[in-house]
């Protein structure tokens, strides 16, 4: 019988939704390790007695498959199969009343900041000396970063606020400490990631200050590259051009989310910024740093988005020619202020809104892709797959952007987490294939 090969005492983590998420595992990864606990990151061999679920509560498509793994895991615990279930994170903050009723099989609900007392319930202790240590889920030569909790901008559409809080900066000297500890056991790569970036350092200093954290994270010794993650565009701290064209560790690399390309509809979404300026400021980042990868996010279908306002966004992805992009369908989630709106654009334009973007945008990936053949490239390798070496260049995030492919031959001496340099040979939409150099 299944029922008597698990482990009662051992914990399996499930994590859904973004890099802030991994990043709240692995403080729970790490914490339940100094306890001395048998804990894995998404384990294969189902024979874990205890299972948390760290959820997403983001948009509509997120919340759906958080709820579809909590009710997974009941049935296994109804079946015998599993002893605990706990819940976490966004979806568990949120909606947390709801969920209790709804899925009695769950031993406890937790919110997004609430790791000592997940750790109470597992008769485990929170040991403040490891603040600053996090093992990883992550292949171990990358690492995210996070530099802030929460977010203070008022945009219509976004819950985020409802269910992590108030912007709250990490002080300097912890997140120093800890690019220090991630260096010493092979660390190449910091993602930065936050709700904003750029609103760093404002509730300690009064002044924005992720200039001053990049300068400092920069001089870590072993760190190699250093990537930005959601940028707010209103706002921006411009010194840290500055910063990213100086140091050769930076990337030249920024991830910012834009929303739309409709004055109108900026105003609607309350981002605090027009396309006009939102033009202006990518000019000034483009002629600052000339090599610098903008990738951005957009929403199709916000309430009262026309037509009109939809070719208005084209346009504006034709002008701009973002190194990446992504899309969305707006979500209408409750307690925004976009939720007092109709949701007055149908699921089916939305998804055709979609498809025309990314259409565009995937021949303007083909474009600057083929301008990248014949050059040679420093790439960094997270895997091998298929009868290739996988890597990307200092313009590619993991998971989301383009990939550098190079065949895994018997005179290809590679290893996971090396750098090399790479001539690219052919491109297609979203991935390069190259050679050694």
């Amino acid at each position: 019988m299944k029922t008597k090969t698990i482990k009662k005492n051992k914990v399996n983590i499930v994590t859904l939704g973004c890099a802030k998420n991994l990043v709240d595992s692995e403080e729970l990864f790490t914490q339940l390790k100094a306890n001395k606990f048998d804990v894995s990151h998404e384990s294969q061999k189902d024979d874990a007695g205890i299972i948390i679920i760290n959820t997403c509560g983001f948009i509509e498509n997120a919340k759906q498959e958080s709820i579809d793994t909590i009710l997974q895991y009941a049935d296994a615990k109804e079946s015998g199969l599993i002893d605990k279930l706990y819940v976490t994170g966004c979806l568990s903050h949120r909606y947390k009343d709801d969920l209790e009723k709804e899925i009695p099989q769950v031993d406890a609900f937790f919110g997004t900041n609430e790791l000592p007392r997940i750790l109470k319930t597992l008769k485990a202790d929170y040991k403040h000396e490891l603040v600053g240590e996090r093992l990883l889920t992550t292949p171990a030569h990358y690492a995210y970063l996070k530099i802030s909790e929460g977010c203070d901008r008022p945009c219509s559409f976004c819950a985020i606020p409802l269910m992590r809080g108030k912007h709250v900066s990490r002080p300097i000297e912890q997140l120093v400490e800890q690019a220090h500890n991630f260096a010493k056991k092979g660390t190449k790569e910091l993602i930065l990631i936050a709700q904003d970036l750029t609103y760093y350092g404002l509730d300690i200093n009064n002044k924005r200050t992720l200039a001053d954290l990049l300068e400092r994270l920069s001089d870590v010794e072993g760190i190699d590259w250093i990537r930005l993650q959601y940028a707010y565009p209103a706002g921006f701290p411009l010194e840290i051009l500055d910063v990213i064209k100086n140091r050769n560790n930076i990337c030249n690399y920024l991830d910012m989310p834009l929303q739309h390309g409709s004055t109108e509809m900026l105003k609607i979404m309350r981002r605090g910024i027009t396309r006009p300026k939102t033009e202006e400021l990518i000019d000034k980042i483009r002629q600052k740093v000339p090599d610098l990868a903008l990738r951005t996010t957009l929403i199709v279908g916000h309430p009262h988005e026309t037509d009109a306002h939809f070719e208005e966004m084209y346009d504006f992805v034709e002008k701009m020619r973002f190194d990446r992009l992504g899309v969305f369908t707006y979500s209408h989630e409750e307690n925004t202020h976009s939720f007092s709106m109709p949701d007055d654009v149908a699921d089916e334009i939305k998804q055709e809104r979609i498809s025309e973007i990314m259409a565009l945008q995937q021949d303007i990936s083909f474009e600057l892709n083929q301008q990248k053949v014949g050059k040679t490239f420093k790439v960094l390798f997270d895997r091998k797959e298929g009868g290739y070496f996988i890597g990307r260049t200092e313009f590619d995030s993991p998971e989301v952007d383009n990939e550098v492919l190079v065949k895994a031959d018997k005179n290809t001496y590679l290893r996971i987490g090396d750098f090399a340099q790479v001539k690219i040979k052919e491109a297609q939409e979203f991935d390069l294939f190259g050679e050694l150099q």
